[in-house]
């Protein structure tokens, strides 16, 4: 099977005619046409509406077998299944916003387009499904203003191992997703994402794994019994996140790394270190702080040599004022050296603030 890609941009392209949106003003010169591929010169497969199946390109078009699919929100446009002659199957959403669900008992896709702008957690959980395998080629559909700027969708779509088709480009079934997320060929990862309160790091770390079959979001933190503050939290989290997404609460957070289970999102190491220096009793005493920075570096050692695909959210705290209190200078300083430690040994690192990114990697 091969898939000619006339237009890769949403249902109106990309940009937009007349939208001054940031993003259509920034793409330049080289427009993204509205959505349509043709499957083997045979099949035009056009934005909310059935494949044409009238022969217009070809005598074999009647036998490819078309079923169309329901969609993961219910009354959403869902999308199209399409198998060719010699088996080969495709899969492809009605239009943006679409999140297409196969049946159970569905074999594997050859070819998979999915609106990844409007929700790439569908990857993941069609990954987890089988339905998405190391073979299969992803792609990206209805490119748009919903990312900011090309660079940022082909950041997206780098770390979601998905392709960003172009205008004119064909896709083939022979073409291997040899680095997709999942399939452990690539090498562990080892992310940091820093930013402020509110900063929206958290939803970047989330969008980061999105692609990711199998996760754990580890809210890293030791809370009070009865804490409603902080169970409103977790929940807020957890709703925000794909529902087959595990969640553990611990501050164990060496032990998580030295045994894991797929990826994880850590969430947040400045919440690990109040949790330490609580225990270690070490606001207000040399010895209490020493054994925190003992289990400090316990962490640096275990995310130095974690086999774990990992991300890990950690506040950025030495932008504001210096804090009033003793306590709070001793929490500053103590965060700032291990995001340092951290930093050092991660593949990547990330600064987001007011929602963008600023990417660290110097080195």
């Amino acid at each position: 099977m091969h898939v000619l890609v006339e237009g890769s941009g949403g249902s109106s392209g990309w940009p937009e005619p007349g939208c001054r949106c940031a993003s259509c003003l920034r793409t330049g010169t080289a427009p993204r046409k509205p959505w349509t591929v043709v499957v083997d010169d045979q099949l035009r497969l056009i934005v909310g509406r059935k494949p044409r199946h009238d022969g217009v390109f070809g005598p074999r078009s009647r036998d490819y077998a078309v079923r169309r699919l329901g969609d993961a929100r219910e009354g959403g446009p869902g999308g199209w299944e399409v198998t060719a002659p010699d088996g080969e199957r495709l899969l492809y959403p009605g239009g943006p916003g679409a999140a297409p669900v196969p049946p159970d008992g569905a074999a594997p896709y050859h070819i998979v387009f999915l609106d990844l702008l409007g929700d790439p957690a569908q990857l993941g959980w069609l990954r987890a499904r089988g339905l998405i395998t190391p073979g299969t080629v992803t792609a990206v559909a209805f490119a748009d203003h919903r990312v900011p700027s090309e660079r940022e969708l082909r950041r997206r779509c780098a770390f979601w191992g998905a392709r960003v088709p172009a205008d004119g480009e064909t896709v083939t079934a022979a073409r291997s997703a040899q680095n997709a997320p999942g399939t452990g060929r690539g090498p562990a990862r080892r992310v940091l994402v820093l930013g402020g309160a509110r900063s929206g790091k958290s939803e970047r770390a989330e969008l980061r794994l999105a692609g990711e079959p199998d996760v754990t979001y580890v809210a890293a933190g030791a809370p009070a019994a009865g804490d409603p503050d902080w169970a409103a939290r977790v929940a807020a989290h957890r709703a925000r996140r794909p529902a087959w997404w595990r969640t553990a609460e611990t501050a164990d957070l060496a032990g998580i790394l030295g045994a894991p289970r797929g990826a994880l999102l850590i969430d947040g190491i400045g919440t690990w270190l109040a949790a330490v220096l609580d225990e270690c009793g070490g606001w207000g005493g040399r010895d209490g702080t020493g054994k925190a920075r003992e289990r400090a570096a316990e962490l640096v050692a275990a995310w130095r040599q974690t086999r774990a695909h990992v991300v890990a959210v950690s506040d950025e705290t030495g932008l504001g004022v210096v804090p009033e209190t003793p306590a709070g200078r001793l929490f500053r300083d103590e965060l700032g050296r291990l995001n340092q430690a951290l930093a050092a040994e991660s593949e990547e690192t990330e600064l987001v603030v007011a929602g963008k990114v600023v990417p660290l990697d110097a080195w």
